[in-house]
């Protein structure tokens, strides 16, 4: 497969999974026609930034911080949502990078994460049988004919809303808002508040401690763009390929392709058929590609997609996304673990606790508990220990909103607070004081591989 050419519509040729029909494909192609005319939503050169960022991570030199919505929504986007998300993934990063010890790159599911992969193609209430919702880009959530009926119209509506989205982000990240006084302000009120909060303090002394000494040797925050600004970059799933081949461009300073959607995309755990489209279509861009791990991936069809999305072996390329279920990782993960370290393969390895721990409450509501997410990335972490690779990054559902979409955590929120304020379109999100805990838990773990790396050090050195 990798020998035959590419384009940005040879896509098309190959069998799709997860596609929409759309019953007007006249208003389709001319809404896809329209797309292909507007700006890039991101830049070639920004894109490969992120590459090189995640190439470090790939070596163990970084960590990737992943995460947002579930699904975005057209009735949902303000000011103020982008604001408390941006601002709950600052806190996260600063406890990760305080931790760690190393660089955290900053990628968001924002800008872009509008199309939903389902497990059925229809659902049925109270007797009535109507296709699935598949996200704001598709059609409505609300359930009716008229609602549900895909309208590729809705494909410029989510472009107009990327595009305000990442005009925001990009003055939040270079602008002041990202200032680490900023960040870690909000995060002692954050400690302040926790019912966990002594766990949370000796970090947060730490980080004030180390402010203190960089204001007395005359480091001033405002005076240094690098502590006052940040790297923050876009992603999603490529799941709707017409709008992603529409904003595919060529890059006028290489010749290269790239997905202008988005500055990283993956392919999901539904869409990685080898011969199928979303694979063909994401070989041929340029963008560092994330591939969704699931219980249902052997090791050779791991091998055979990793030499048809990353044949020249580039560091930063290809980030594989693990979302198996807690209790699933220590079956699972070793093998492709292995099976990548013998064929010599460069790749980042990340986590998503989120996919594989999701369960339906007795009141009905789908729901994620927040021990099993943690109990992931525990387990994620001390696989890669034992197989002595790098635990690269988490890839989180999360919102900046107080929510009630995920049971447990400090508060111990509860299946009877579930409905208090569940809000998510698709699948349950950790709030913000959830994300923040979960940091902690990740920043706790870096820091344990941090000190196991250098008493490997000196035990060599001896």
């Amino acid at each position: 497969m990798a020998e035959s050419r590419w384009s940005p519509e040879s896509w098309r040729s190959k069998p799709v999974e997860q596609a929409p029909v759309y019953r007007d494909a006249q208003a389709l192609a001319e809404v896809e026609k329209q797309l292909a005319g507007f700006p890039p939503l991101v830049f070639a050169g920004e894109a490969r930034k992120l590459k090189r960022a995640l190439g470090k991570a790939a070596a163990g030199e970084a960590f990737l911080l992943q995460g947002g919505d579930c699904a975005e929504s057209f009735a949902e986007h303000s000011a103020d949502n982008i604001r408390d998300f941006f601002r709950v993934f600052l806190q996260m990063a600063v406890v990760m990078t305080f931790a760690g010890s190393s660089p955290v790159v900053k990628v968001g599911r924002i800008a872009g994460q509008f199309a939903k992969p389902r497990s059925a193609g229809t659902e049925t209430i109270g007797g009535v049988e109507l296709p699935s919702y598949r996200g704001d880009i598709i059609n409505d959530i609300g359930f009716t004919p008229e609602a549900r009926e895909p309208d590729p119209r809705r494909q410029l509506e989510a472009y107009r809303q990327s595009a305000a989205t990442l005009n925001l982000l990009r003055a939040f990240a270079g602008g002041g808002y990202a200032n680490l006084e900023n960040v870690h302000r909000w995060m002692l009120g954050f400690v302040k508040d926790s019912p966990q909060s002594g766990r949370y303090q000796e970090l947060a002394d730490r980080i004030t401690e180390t402010l203190g000494f960089m204001r007395a040797i005359g480091l001033d925050t405002e005076a240094h763009p690098e502590l006052r600004a940040t790297d923050f970059y876009t992603s999603h799933e490529a799941l709707l390929l017409g709008f992603e081949q529409a904003m595919t461009r060529v890059d006028s300073t290489t010749g290269d392709w790239y997905a202008t959607s988005g500055h990283m995309i993956w392919i999901g755990d539904r869409t990685r058929q080898l011969n199928g489209a979303h694979v063909e279509y994401c070989r041929g861009v340029k963008n560092p590609i994330g591939l969704k791990c699931g219980p249902s991936l052997k090791p050779d069809d791991l091998i055979r997609l990793i030499d048809a999305l990353d044949p020249e072996q580039e560091p930063g390329r290809l980030t594989l996304i693990c979302r198996f279920g807690a209790d699933k990782v220590e079956a699972h993960l070793p093998p492709l673990i292995r099976a990548v370290k013998r064929e010599g393969r460069k790749v980042l390895w990340s986590c998503d606790p989120m996919h594989g721990n999701t369960i339906k409450s007795a009141s009905g509501y789908k729901t994620r508990p927040f021990e099993r997410i943690v109990g992931e990335i525990k387990s994620f972490f001390a696989v890669h220990r034992a197989e002595g690779s790098y635990a690269g990054g988490v890839h989180l559902e999360m919102t900046g909103k107080d929510v009630t979409e995920c049971t447990g955590g400090a508060r111990a929120i509860s299946e009877a607070d579930l409905h208090d304020r569940y809000h998510t379109y698709c699948d349950p999100r950790l709030n913000a004081e959830q994300a923040i805990e979960v940091a902690f838990l990740v920043a706790e773990l870096l820091k344990a591989e941090r000190l196991a790396a250098g008493v490997k050090h000196v035990e060599a050195a001896e």
